[in-house]
């Protein structure tokens, strides 16, 4: 791999976290890069410079100066000043945790009120119609995954069978630590099957206070929750990106009890 491919790879790779952490698009990401490397600029230094169409640039300013990224100089011709990351990390945190304060508060008041015992008791006769034996749904993405897995664990009664690929573990521990640590406290039964390696033997050392591990070789990733429900991920998470990583949800006692037979073999062969 020459110099520049690397340069390219690492650029591509910052811009990708950038967007990630900001929730930022692709051209905000660039035209703030851009001036925070020149500090004062105009939209057509920084179109040049980032890549941007200078079409764009200006709307993309705009955006950037209303979520307070950059501050518009006075003057002509009009330049932009980039806002210190620190600065921006601050004015971002504070907007969340008033954004999150005024949502928790309106999803509170909710719980009290006639509305959401009319959601509930919707749900509970619509429920009653479907054979709990064909409950099945499609997760899109790592982040509803890991989302329906949390509930799922949150909710489970005995058991949680967890098998998984190395990076895999890394991510479930990340994204599923607290429930897993909830679940244990409640005495549910928690086993993983994951090779171990050097990148997470700390992670494994961290959860074989709340759950029993075994090393495995393979890559296989699903988990069953008691003898009632399972995920099951659908590729190999080496060679897919996180957004189209998709799993299967099933409500099925018939077919997780199958899954749960298989993880007991495969957890006494170790």
């Amino acid at each position: 791999m020459s110099d520049r491919e690397e340069k390219m790879i690492v650029q591509e790779n910052f811009i990708k976290k950038l967007r990630s952490a900001f929730n930022l698009n692709i051209y905000e990401v660039k035209i703030w890069t851009a001036l925070l490397s020149k500090g004062v600029a105009t939209a057509g230094e920084l179109s040049d410079i980032s890549e941007v169409p200078r079409s764009r640039s200006y709307d993309v300013l705009e955006s950037l100066e209303k979520r307070g990224f950059v501050i518009m100089k006075l003057g002509k011709p009009i330049k932009y000043i980039a806002v210190k990351p620190e600065e921006v990390f601050r004015r971002l945190k504070k907007k969340v945790y008033e954004e999150a304060d005024v949502q928790l508060k309106s999803l509170t008041g909710i719980e009290s009120t006639d509305l959401y015992k009319e959601l509930s008791l919707l749900y509970n006769v619509g429920i009653k119609h479907v054979d709990p034996t064909t409950i099945s749904g499609f997760l899109k993405g790592r982040t509803n995954m890991y989302d329906h897995l949390s509930t799922l664990i949150d909710n489970s009664k005995k058991s949680v069978n967890i098998v998984t690929s190395a990076p895999g573990l890394i991510r479930k521990y990340n994204n599923l630590k607290e429930s897993i640590k909830k679940a244990a406290k409640r005495g549910i039964d928690i086993r993983i099957v994951s090779p171990v390696t050097n990148e997470n033997k700390e992670i494994i050392k961290e959860l074989s206070q709340f759950a029993k591990i075994k090393n495995d070789n393979g890559n296989s990733r699903f988990v069953t929750i008691d003898n009632a429900e399972a995920v099951l991920m659908l590729a190999d998470d080496a060679t897919i990106h996180e957004s189209y990583d998709n799993a299967i949800w099933v409500s099925s006692p018939y077919f997780v009890n199958s899954l749960n037979s298989m993880f007991t073999n495969l957890w006494k062969k170790q």
